[in-house]
C-alpha cells in the first residue's frame, strides 16, 4: 500500500510539474503579445541603394509623399528666417526721461559752476536731442536675430498699428550717446562732459522686444508648414521591378509605408492582427520547449530553470515592446540585446544561448523598423558574445568579450552605411553611438548572473571559477590539514579536466568537483594513505568493519561539510558518486582471508552511492581511481602504467559504475589513453617512439 501510494504522488507531482509548465509557456506568450504594439506589419524591407527584386509596386490608394527630416528641417529654418521680430514702441519712456532729465539737472545744476544764464541754453539743447532721439526710437538689438548681420528688419506696434522698419533706421543706447556727443561737440559754448553725463542717464530703450507675440507667430508659422510634398496617385507605379531605390524612391516608399500604418490601424480588424501575433509568439516558445525537450532534457525536465529562460526572454522582448509601443525618445539599438545569449551561455550551454537569441531577434526583427539590418546586427552580434565566452575561465572575459562585440557592431555598422550611402563622408558616425551604449549596458549581465544564481540556485563557470581557487576557504584547510589528500586532489583534477575537454564536457566543472571530492579525509586524515608520512597506520589497530566505516565515512563527511560550506549541489554530486556502490576491496578482502568462517553482510563494506550520472561524474571516477593506484607502483614504466589502467577502468566497467554516465566505449578509450600518457609525464617515464 505505502509503494501503490508513493507512485500516485509522483505520478500527480509529474502531471503538476506538466500543468506548471504549460502556465508558465501560457504567461510568457500572453505577456509578451500584451506588450507588441498592434498594427499591421508593413510588406516590404526597405533599403537605399538596392535594386528591387520584387515585382512592380502599385500604390491601392492615394497618398502624399513625405519630406524628409532634411527638407522639414530646411523649410523650418526658411520659415523661422521669414519672420520679422515683433517690438512695442512704448511712448511713456521717451516722456519720462526728458522730465527726468530736467528734474536731474536741476538738482545737480548749482554744484556745475556754470553760468546761470546758460541753464536755459543747456536745458533746450539736451531737451532737443532726446525729443529726436526718442522720436526716431531707442531699440535694444536680440541676438538671437542680430547674429551675423549688424541690422535686420523688424516690426514695430505703436497702439496696435504695425510699422516696418529696419535696426538701422533705430538707435541703439550707444549710437544715441555717441550722437548726443557729437552735436554737443559743435557747441563750444556748452559743457559737453556735465550735459553728456545728464543725458547718458536718460536714454533708455523705447522699442521693446516682445517675446511673447514673436513666439506665437512662429509658432503659427511652424505649424502651418506642409509635411508633404505631392501626391502619388492610386494605381501609380511606385517603383518598378529592377530599379535602384534612390533618395526620391526611397521617400515614397517610407510615404507609402505610413499611409499603409496609418490604414491599417484606422480600417484593420486589431483582433486579426491580436490572433497574428499570438500565434507568432507560440510558435517561437513553442521552438524553445521542442528543443529542450530534444536536445536539453534535463533543463525541460525542471520548471525551475524552464521559468529562468522564460524569465530572460519575456523580459527582453517586454522591453523593446514597450520602446516601440510608447516611442521612447531614444533609438532601439540602445537596448542590450546581447545580454541574453550572454547569461543563457553562462548559465547553460552554447547551443541553447544561440537558439534563444534566434528566437527572440527573429521576434523582435518583426516589429522593428528595418528588420534585415536590425537583425543583421543583433545576430552577428549576439553570435560574437557567445564565441567569446565559449571557455570562461577569466573575469576579464566579460571585458574582452565587450570588445569584440564592439568590434563586430562597428564593422557591421560601417558596411551597412556604405550600402546605403556609398560614400564615407556622408556616414553619421553619431549613430554608432546606441551600439556603444548597448555594449556597456551588456556589462550588467555580470550582476544580473549572481542575482539569477541565487534566485534560481544554478551554479554558473563565474563560481566555478571562484570555487576552483585554491584559496577557497575548504580548498586552504585542506592544503593544511590533509596535505596528501590536496595534492591527490590536484592530480585527480588536473587528469580529469584533460580528458572531459577532449571527450566533451564541462572541464570547469570537473575540476571543481575534483578538488571537494575528498574533503571529507580532513575529519580523520591519517586513516588515509596519502597522508601517512610516519610509518605508522592507526588501521593496524582497528577491526576491518570499523577501518571500512571510516574510509567510507568520508563521503558522508565530505557531502556534510560542503552543504555547510554553500557549496553546490552540482559540485556535492562529485563527493556523492566519486566511489559509486563500490566496495573497499582492501579491507573486504582482508577480512575474507583471515575470517572465512564468518558471515558479513557486504554492505558494510560497500559505498553508499549512487554511481555516476554525468559524464563529468564517471570522469572524475575513472581519474581518482587512476591516480590513487598509480601512487602503490613501485617501479611506474610504460607497462606497468598502462596495465593499471586498463584494470582499473574494466573493474569500472564490469562493476556497472559508468552505465548511467554517458561515456561510449569510445570516450573510455580516449580516456584511458590520456590518463597513461599524463602518468607516464608526472612518473617521468621515458616513451619508446
Amino acid at each position: 500500500m505505502a509503494t501503490l501510494s508513493s507512485s500516485r504522488q509522483k505520478a500527480l507531482l509529474r502531471k503538476y510539474a506538466r500543468n506548471l509548465k504549460f502556465l508558465m509557456m501560457v504567461a510568457s506568450i500572453c505577456l509578451i503579445v500584451y506588450s507588441l504594439p498592434k498594427q499591421a506589419k508593413f510588406s516590404y524591407e526597405i533599403e537605399k541603394g538596392r535594386i528591387w527584386n520584387q515585382k512592380d509596386l502599385l500604390s491601392p490608394y492615394n497618398f502624399a509623399i513625405l519630406k524628409t527630416p532634411q527638407e522639414i528641417q530646411n523649410d523650418r529654418k526658411n520659415a523661422l528666417a521669414s519672420i520679422t521680430p515683433i517690438y512695442q514702441l512704448n511712448p511713456n519712456v521717451g516722456k519720462q526721461q526728458i522730465d527726468g532729465f530736467k528734474t536731474d539737472l536741476e538738482i545737480k545744476w548749482h554744484n556745475a559752476g556754470i553760468n546761470d544764464s546758460q541753464k536755459e541754453e543747456y536745458i533746450l539743447a539736451g531737451y532737443n536731442l532726446l525729443k529726436e532721439i526718442y522720436d526716431k526710437g531707442v531699440l535694444s538689438p536680440n541676438p538671437k536675430y542680430q547674429q551675423n548681420q549688424q541690422s535686420y528688419s523688424i516690426t514695430i506696434l505703436e497702439k496696435n498699428i504695425a510699422t516696418d522698419k529696419n535696426t538701422a533706421d533705430l538707435y541703439t543706447r550707444e549710437t544715441a550717446f555717441a550722437y548726443c556727443s557729437q552735436v554737443l561737440g559743435q557747441h563750444a559754448d556748452i559743457d559737453k562732459t556735465f550735459l553728456l553725463g545728464l543725458l547718458q542717464n536718460s536714454i533708455q530703450s523705447n522699442v521693446i522686444y516682445d517675446d511673447k507675440l514673436t513666439s506665437r507667430l512662429e509658432t503659427e508659422v511652424l505649424e502651418n508648414l506642409s509635411l508633404t510634398r505631392g501626391m502619388v496617385q492610386k494605381g501609380e507605379v511606385i517603383i518598378a521591378k529592377g530599379s535602384v531605390v534612390n533618395d526620391e524612391v526611397y521617400q515614397k516608399l517610407e510615404s507609402y509605408k505610413k499611409a499603409f500604418e496609418d490604414n491599417a490601424r484606422t480600417n484593420g480588424n486589431p483582433r486579426l492582427v491580436l490572433m497574428g501575433q499570438f500565434l507568432l509568439v507560440s510558435i517561437a516558445i513553442a521552438l524553445l520547449m521542442i528543443f529542450l525537450y530534444l536536445f536539453r532534457r534535463d533543463i525541460y525536465d525542471d520548471n525551475r530553470l524552464v521559468s529562468l529562460i522564460l524569465l530572460v526572454v519575456t523580459a527582453m522582448l517586454f522591453t523593446l515592446s514597450m520602446a516601440i509601443k510608447f516611442q521612447l525618445p531614444f533609438n532601439l539599438y540602445f537596448i542590450p540585446y546581447c545580454i541574453v545569449p550572454i547569461i543563457i551561455r553562462i548559465l547553460f550551454d552554447t547551443r541553447l544561448a544561440l537558439n534563444i537569441h534566434l528566437l527572440v531577434v527573429l521576434i523582435a526583427g518583426f516589429f522593428v523598423p528595418n528588420s534585415f539590418e536590425f537583425a543583421f546586427f543583433e545576430i552577428t552580434a549576439g553570435m560574437v558574445s557567445i564565441y567569446s565566452i565559449k571557455n570562461m575561465i577569466r573575469r576579464e572575459q566579460f571585458l574582452i568579450s565587450a570588445l569584440i562585440i564592439t568590434f563586430t557592431y562597428f564593422v557591421s555598422f560601417l558596411s551597412i552605411s556604405l550600402i546605403r550611402e556609398g560614400s564615407l563622408v556622408n556616414i553619421d558616425w553619431m549613430d554608432f553611438l546606441p551600439f556603444v551604449v548597448s555594449v556597456l549596458l551588456t556589462l550588467l549581465a555580470y550582476p544580473l548572473i549572481y542575482w539569477f544564481e541565487k534566485i534560481f540556485a544554478i551554479t554558473s563557470d563565474i563560481t566555478l571559477i571562484e570555487l576552483t581557487n585554491t584559496n577557497a576557504p575548504l580548498l586552504r584547510e585542506m592544503a593544511f590539514t590533509a596535505p596528501g589528500t590536496f595534492q591527490h586532489s590536484l592530480q585527480v583534477a588536473n587528469l580529469a579536466e584533460n580528458a572531459i575537454y577532449t571527450i566533451g564536457g564541462n572541464a570547469l566543472l570537473v575540476r571543481a568537483g575534483a578538488l571537494y571530492h575528498d574533503i571529507g579525509k580532513m575529519e580523520n586524515p591519517l586513516f588515509f594513505v596519502e597522508n601517512q608520512n610516519s610509518g605508522f597506520n592507526p588501521h593496524d589497530k582497528l577491526p576491518y568493519e570499523e577501518s571500512a566505516q571510516i574510509i567510507i565515512r568520508h563521503v558522508y563527511k565530505g557531502i556534510e561539510m560542503a552543504q555547510k560550506a554553500n557549496i553546490p549541489e552540482v559540485v556535492i554530486n562529485f563527493i556523492r558518486t566519486h566511489h559509486g556502490n563500490t566496495r573497499v576491496d582492501y579491507f573486504y578482502q582482508s577480512f575474507l582471508k583471515n575470517f572465512p568462517e564468518k558471515i558479513i553482510d557486504e554492505n558494510t563494506f560497500r559505498y553508499p552511492g549512487p554511481i555516476p550520472f554525468t559524464k563529468e561524474t564517471g570522469v572524475l571516477m575513472l581519474a581518482d581511481s587512476v591516480e590513487a593506484a598509480s601512487r602503490s607502483l613501485k617501479e611506474p614504466d610504460e607497462k606497468s602504467i598502462s596495465n593499471l589502467v586498463d584494470r582499473i577502468v574494466k573493474y569500472k566497467l564490469d562493476q556497472n559504475q559508468l552505465k548511467d554516465s554517458n561515456i561510449t566505449l569510445k570516450d573510455i578509450e580516449t580516456i584511458k589513453a590520456i590518463f597513461k600518457r599524463m602518468l607516464m609525464s608526472i612518473y617521468h617515464v621515458r616513451i619508446d617512439y
